[in-house]
């Protein structure tokens, strides 16, 4: 079975309504493990599946669970490739809130980031707290997670200015991961604020 096949299954089993209401959707997961293959340290994997699906799924049986998180492993390693390449990673999904950021695949790749990086909250912002935090306002604005606060508010009014930013998070994903991951006798490349 093909790479793209085994993904398609996931997807099915990762949306498929009998998960716990905690369990992330397979855009949600694409987004939490893109943040765990850019985290600044490595998250045991037992310790990402357990958080992915809030607990143990009714999976049909041993074969079906080695399938399904051997594919995740799979993607992970897929992900960590892509950000290691010269190209931008691109969610799989529009790069857009349109128009119900609530209903939209985006914010969903959003929120399963966050939750990749609150897993290793005090890692991500451990060095260079600025310039994470600034990286990472993109996602945080297309999460929806942070509205009631003011700052946050203030940018929702402007919707030119999020869907620019929302358009910017392939390359935000490409400097997070050259933060964190550019090796120690290689000057990094100088980082680029998303522009609002």
């Amino acid at each position: 079975m093909s790479f793209a096949d085994r993904l398609d299954r996931l997807q099915q089993f990762l949306d498929a309504d009998d998960l716990h209401d905690e369990a992330l959707d397979f855009l949600a997961g694409h987004g939490f493990l893109t943040a765990l293959s850019i985290s600044p340290v490595e998250v045991e994997e037992d310790e990402w599946i357990a958080e992915l699906f809030a607990e143990e799924p009714n999976y049909a049986d041993d074969v079906q669970k080695q399938e399904i998180e051997a594919t995740l492993r799979e993607l992970k390693a897929h992900i960590a490739r892509e950000l290691a390449s010269d190209e931008d990673l691109e969610p799989p999904c529009d790069l857009t809130l349109g128009d119900e950021p609530d209903y939209s695949d985006l914010r969903s790749w959003c929120v399963g980031f966050l939750e990749g990086v609150f897993l290793r909250e005090e890692a991500w912002f451990s060095h260079e707290e600025e310039v994470v935090s600034e990286l990472l306002l993109p996602i945080m604005v297309g999460s929806g997670l942070f509205e009631d606060q003011p700052e946050f508010a203030e940018i929702a009014q402007d919707q030119d200015m999020v869907e620019d930013m929302m358009e910017h998070i392939p390359e935000v994903l490409t400097q997070l991961f050259l933060l964190f991951h550019a090796p120690e006798d290689k000057p990094r490349p100088a980082l680029l604020s998303p522009r609002n």
